[in-house]
């Protein structure tokens, strides 16, 4: 690549749209190549959606994300990204259902488990071991842009081969197994091997989490596949609050990406993508200004980068149509809470308050909870995921005061009778829930923040208010996310990329879409 012109004092190796963790991870990998990189951000802090802001006079939220159960560890490598858990237990997965004990899963992803019959935990360890091992094969597709169809190269045929002998060593019947399971739906798997409904609507939680789907709908066990993919300390499963809480997420970033040489400038968003017969050659800045760089990355969602950023004369209708069709409708809710003093969930010890807290009594109540997202109503008994950050980071509360971060689906972006309406119906919904399980919390609330699909993507820029920035469903990943033209970091436009969580491998706090983005561009487009 090569250097800018001393002529143009504008000029870039590498610009970067979008100041979230991937757009950081891709332009710190590229800055730690030599390249000289510019990150512009159109809010006046970076961090994307792990952005922190206060909600309440004295109260702060880390973002959409409570929790890290994705963070790529060969990307945290590389980047240098001080991250880490914080000493002592694995954080724990804790299931209420309002009527028995809590089950309590403890180590990564229920390594042991309290509250449920020995028979159970040990048909939860058996599809456990399994699932794990099939996450495990498709984990080899993350760390590399897809295979491209017709352009299948020596890394994709390396990959693909290493994939195949992982299943062979496990023998024929495993492999029968993997292949038969795939495209199955989480329910039926859960079926086979548990009875226990806590253990179940787990399962079913965390494959559908921020997916348009129910657990007994086809392909729903990808989504727990994916889940599995990311590891903490080596181990599957894995889920993590770093020290300093979820607010040390984004300052991690920028430090990575600044230690690297890139500069960062906040409250600059681009108004026009500059490209011209095909090939990019910088950015149009809200204010008019013109920056240049032979190359533009995009880590924004793709469809705000090519309905509102590109001239539509550069990709043409085809191409504008597949990034119209990507599904990308959010069905999850947001509700942080100020709260006069700490929340106590029943059945629950005090140290397992600082874990995750998962209500879903059954599949049966997530399936119930996903049937009026179908038609554009909320679930009147929604499922719900719990972490009290402050628990964690003390300076998001006053002393003695509390947070409560809660991820509540299903809440459909195109809520029928419209959100002005619906979302103090479902904060109230919401509420009441809280307080089966906690009773008292009601007395304590100073304040409620309930962020609705349609807030996440007004606060955040998400069109559709999609976390994942897309559907992750069979049809919108590997060689068809976003879509088949743009599925390998490289776009239409000659010098344009894509490095968001609508790319390939998808959404999480994990910086491999960006990591990724930025590896293929420093390879010069070879797969």
């Amino acid at each position: 690549m090569k250097a800018p012109s001393a002529t143009a004092p504008h000029a870039y190796d590498a610009i970067v749209i979008g100041a979230g963790h991937n757009g950081l991870a891709a332009a710190a990998k590229l800055g730690r190549s030599g390249r000289r990189v510019l990150v512009l951000e159109a809010a006046n802090a970076p961090g994307g959606a792990a952005r922190g802001r206060e909600f309440a006079p004295g109260f702060r939220s880390a973002g959409l994300a409570h929790l890290v159960n994705r963070l790529d560890p060969e990307v945290a490598r590389d980047l240098g990204l001080s991250l880490a858990a914080r000493p002592g237990p694995a954080m724990p997965t804790a299931v209420l259902d309002g009527e028995r004990e809590p089950a309590v899963l403890r180590g990564a992803y229920g390594e042991a488990i309290d509250g449920v019959a020995a028979e159970e935990a040990a048909a939860f360890s058996r599809l456990r071991d399994k699932l794990v091992f099939q996450a495990g094969i498709l984990k080899r597709f993350l760390r590399r842009p897809p295979p491209q169809l017709g352009a299948i190269g020596i890394g994709d045929i390396s990959t693909l081969a290493a994939a195949g002998l992982g299943l062979i060593r496990k023998g024929r019947a495993e492999g029968r197994d993997f292949l038969r399971m795939l495209l199955m739906n989480v329910a039926d798997v859960a079926d086979e091997y548990l009875d226990d409904d806590r253990l179940k609507g787990l399962l079913a939680f965390d494959a559908t989490l921020g997916i348009h789907l129910g657990p007994r709908s086809p392909t729903s066990l990808l989504g727990l596949y994916y889940r599995l993919t990311g590891e903490v300390a080596g181990k599957a499963g894995g889920q993590f609050i770093p020290e300093g809480g979820m607010a040390a997420v984004a300052p991690a970033f920028v430090r990575a990406a600044e230690s690297a040489g890139v500069t960062i400038r906040c409250g600059a968003r681009v108004g026009r993508i500059l490209a011209d017969r095909g090939s990019t050659r910088g950015v149009v800045l809200a204010d008019g200004s013109e920056l240049t760089a032979p190359v533009v990355v995009s880590a924004i969602h793709p469809q705000a980068t090519f309905l509102y950023l590109v001239d539509p004369v550069e990709t043409g209708t085809g191409f504008l149509r597949s990034i119209r069709h990507v599904r990308s409708a959010g069905n999850v809710a947001k509700l942080d809470l100020a709260l006069s003093r700490m929340p106590n969930f029943d059945g629950l010890s005090g140290r397992d308050h600082a874990g995750r807290i998962v209500i879903a009594r059954s599949m049966t109540h997530v399936e119930d909870a996903f049937n009026p997202a179908k038609y554009g109503e909320f679930s009147p008994d929604p499922v719900m995921e719990i972490v009290l950050p402050s628990l964690a980071d003390a300076t998001l509360a006053p002393d003695g005061a509390c947070t409560l971060s809660a991820l509540i689906q299903y809440a459909p972006y195109r809520l029928k009778a419209g959100w002005e309406s619906g979302k103090p119906a479902f904060l109230r919904i919401v509420l009441d829930i809280l307080e089966r399980h906690a009773p008292g919390i009601g007395d304590t609330i100073l304040a409620a923040d309930l962020a609705t699909p349609a807030d996440i993507e007004t606060e955040y820029n998400l069109p559709g208010g999609h976390w994942h920035h897309g559907e992750l469903q069979a049809d919108q990943l590997l060689i068809n996310r976003p879509t088949g033209a743009a599925s390998g970091y490289a776009t239409p436009i000659e010098g344009l990329y894509l490095a968001s969580a609508g790319a390939h491998p998808g959404g999480g706090i994990s910086g491999l879409a960006g990591w990724n983005a930025a590896r293929h561009i420093l390879a010069g487009d070879r797969r």
